[in-house]
């Protein structure tokens, strides 16, 4: 009995399953969902604005990289700050898991994500 053709057989499924599958790292993205009767801080909230191309921190202008210590500068220490993202019609999920990755590493923020609609 020939094993050759059943080693060519491995050797093809071999091949399919490493160029089938990935080898990006997953990441975890907490969401949390709002508290049935909140109360409101005394913090005032910080709109984000996230396009495809930039995103804007209260009105300015930040690249992605510069959104942690534009946030840092803002919270100024004083207890949790709410942040309210909201995404415009063009934005993928990759894009909004990348900000919030960015905002995860800033201690003291409260993010709440608006529904694109």
């Amino acid at each position: 009995m020939s094993m050759t053709s059943l080693i060519d057989v491995i050797f093809l499924l071999l091949l399919f399953f490493m160029l089938s599958s990935t080898f990006t790292r997953f990441g975890e993205v907490d969401l949390t969902t709002a508290g049935a009767g909140a109360v409101p801080g005394e913090a005032r909230p910080v709109f984000l604005r996230l396009g495809p191309g930039r995103v804007s921190v209260n009105g300015i202008e930040a690249g992605l990289d510069e959104v942690a210590g534009t946030l840092d500068a803002l919270s100024e220490g004083d207890g949790e700050v709410p942040v309210i993202v909201a995404m415009g019609a063009a934005v993928t999920a990759q894009r909004l898991t990348d900000l919030l990755v960015v905002l995860r590493e800033v201690p003291g923020l409260r993010v709440t994500v608006l529904e694109a609609g």
